[in-house]
């Protein structure tokens, strides 16, 4: 049985910790890679930049448990490429009148099939 988006992954970039950011799991080759869609390299301002959307969306997707972003040693949140296709598959959403809580569950659906 594959996995749903509920199960918790262990966090290849942080010792220890575990993390229901990845629907999907995922091992890298290079841990430290930029290539890696997994890889959590834009801050909270950058992610929001590039997804069209304000910090505020993005924590709400956080609550909902759609996506979970990385924690820096500092405690900033860092989001992958993957975790920013999805923020912008349920903002597509949440823009043609779905309720955010209805279209995470859409995304998580829609990533599972």
């Amino acid at each position: 049985m594959a996995p749903g988006p509920l199960h918790a992954f262990p966090n290849p970039y942080r010792r220890g910790a575990v993390t229901t950011t990845t629907i999907r799991p995922h091992t890298p080759a290079t841990p430290n890679s930029f290539d890696d869609d997994d890889y959590p390299a834009y801050t909270m301002g950058r992610a929001a930049e590039m997804t069209g959307t304000t910090a505020g969306f993005l924590r709400a997707l956080g609550e909902q448990g759609l996506i979970t972003p990385l924690r820096s040693e500092g405690g900033h949140r860092r989001f992958s490429r993957y975790q920013l296709r999805i923020a912008m598959r349920a903002r597509d959403l949440v823009d043609q009148g779905t309720a955010i809580d209805a279209a995470c569950r859409i995304v998580i659906l829609e990533d599972q099939l």
